[in-house]
């Protein structure tokens, strides 16, 4: 093994684990392996993770990228999107709060807490499967992250610390919103559970935290001053809850 291939980066570390190796840089990674038990642990970290992210996941992953989310959307008029979205599923919230997914197909506009619903498990569903590339810009570039989005989509994006709450940022991306640009910010547990956080303008003043379910994961959406905000993540509705009044009271604290 020559000096050229005794260092191993990261990206070639990520790219082992999902099987995107260059043939011959395989020796030489199982080789660094061996003799770094760190990266070793690392390695297996990342494996485990991925094979639960795809138990969980495969059956979505493997969707269309709903017409919503393509970024050439982004320009169109709002009145656009919401014609696309007439053929949409309809959502039932149902009596004491609990909202489900019931009816799919159903030709009706729906409402702006079902479609913003929506929008976010769309984008949660189809990010969270990623290992390599989940987020756009990393978790540790949160000012650039925040100042880059915030100038983006024009209102204050804050990326709230969810430590406490056992969650470290991924980091986040650019996404089409129903009326221009959405934030999305990402974050991950120890065990490798993932929450995302999803906000885009909208007509809604300020609006009550409602809460809806599709399949394995919930979201909590509300509305704040014309910026609406889901949480998303697994069926926990205790946790999820406890993770959304986390993030509305940072925010309120720092003006996003």
């Amino acid at each position: 093994m020559n000096d050229r291939k005794i260092s191993v980066t990261e990206d070639e570390l990520h790219a082992y684990v999902d099987g995107e190796l260059p043939p011959e840089r395989r020796a030489d990674v199982e080789a660094w392996l061996d003799a770094h038990p760190d990266d070793a642990e690392r390695v297996r970290s990342w494996r485990t993770m991925a094979e639960m992210l795809h138990a969980r996941y495969d059956a979505v992953a493997q969707e269309p990228v709903p017409a919503r989310l393509e970024l050439e959307r982004l320009e169109r008029r709002p009145w656009r999107w919401f014609y696309g979205a007439a053929a949409a599923v309809l959502i039932a919230f149902m009596a004491g709060g609990t909202a489900g997914w019931i009816a799919h197909g159903a030709a009706a506009v729906p409402s702006t807490f079902q479609s913003f619903t929506e929008d976010a498990l769309d984008a949660h569903r189809l990010y969270v499967v990623e290992v390599r590339h989940p987020v756009e810009v990393p978790g540790n570039e949160r000012d650039h992250l925040q100042a880059w989005l915030t100038k983006r989509c024009g209102w204050t994006v804050f990326a709230p610390n969810l430590e406490a709450s056992g969650l470290k940022l991924v980091g986040g991306r650019l996404l089409p919103g129903p009326n221009g640009p959405a934030s999305f910010l990402m974050y991950e547990g120890t065990s490798g559970e993932r929450y995302t956080i999803y906000t885009a303008k909208t007509e809604s003043g300020t609006t009550q935290m409602r809460y809806a379910r599709m399949d394995k994961d919930g979201a909590l959406f509300w509305a704040d001053r014309g910026v609406g905000y889901v949480v998303s993540g697994g069926g926990d509705r205790d946790r999820l809850t406890k993770l959304a009044q986390a993030v509305y009271d940072q925010a309120e604290k720092n003006g996003g």
